[in-house]
């Protein structure tokens, strides 16, 4: 099946590019927020409106979907699509608002570690989402964007896992350690979901390249 972006279809693509760089911006403000945990009041405010700005655009898009009728892909792997990317940025946000909430304090250079992945895990969703407009010329790079996101999420498995065990044996203070697994819970989540924009992104690779 060919795939040719027409004119009418645009802004969809549009759209999606202009939530991959709010997914970016906010993974920017969760670095800042574990750098600096004495501004992480204002900085939550600052992540609040990536928050609105995500739920804005995905709003944009299923109204434009239930008003077109031909999609440039199916209308179901958009929906899905912008869904799984406001979730995203939901997660990241959450990250920010337990930071806040729990007066967390100064975070472990493990914790800084896996926000640099999800840093690095929305950096790749949004080149693999630059793929999209032109699907067939571009069926190796976004495969590669794939698995470069995987390899993101596999990592930050492996390192949610060490932080978690550390916690535990460094004799922290169960309050602490309640605090923190927390939020490390929530920052592989944040991983696992970058991973599944990454499988909806090859399921729409299958069906069109």
């Amino acid at each position: 099946m060919s795939f040719q972006l027409k004119p009418a279809d645009e802004k969809f693509f549009d759209l999606v590019l202009e939530m991959t760089k709010v997914i970016q911006l906010a993974a920017d403000t969760l670095e800042s927020a574990l750098r600096n945990p004495d501004k992480v009041e204002a900085i939550m405010q600052t992540m609040d409106e990536y928050e609105n700005q995500a739920d804005d655009i995905t709003a944009k898009i299923l109204t434009r979907l239930n008003k077109t009728f031909i999609t440039p892909i199916d209308r179901e792997d958009i929906y899905a699509l912008a869904n799984k990317l406001d979730d995203v940025v939901d997660g990241i946000q959450g990250i920010v608002e337990r930071l806040h909430l729990y007066n967390a304090g100064k975070a472990s250079d493990g914790v800084k570690e896996l926000a640099e992945l999800v840093s690095k895990g929305a950096k790749q969703i949004d080149k693999a989402c630059n793929c999209l407009p032109d699907i067939r010329k571009n069926r190796l790079k976004l495969e590669a964007r794939c698995s470069r996101i995987e390899k993101v999420e596999a990592k930050g498995d492996k390192l949610y896992r060490q932080e978690v065990a550390r916690l535990f044996r460094k004799g922290v203070d169960p309050i602490e350690v309640i605090k923190w697994k927390e939020i490390l819970n929530q920052m592989e989540e944040v991983l696992d979901t970058c991973e599944d924009v990454a499988d909806l992104l090859k399921g729409v690779l299958l069906k069109y390249a």
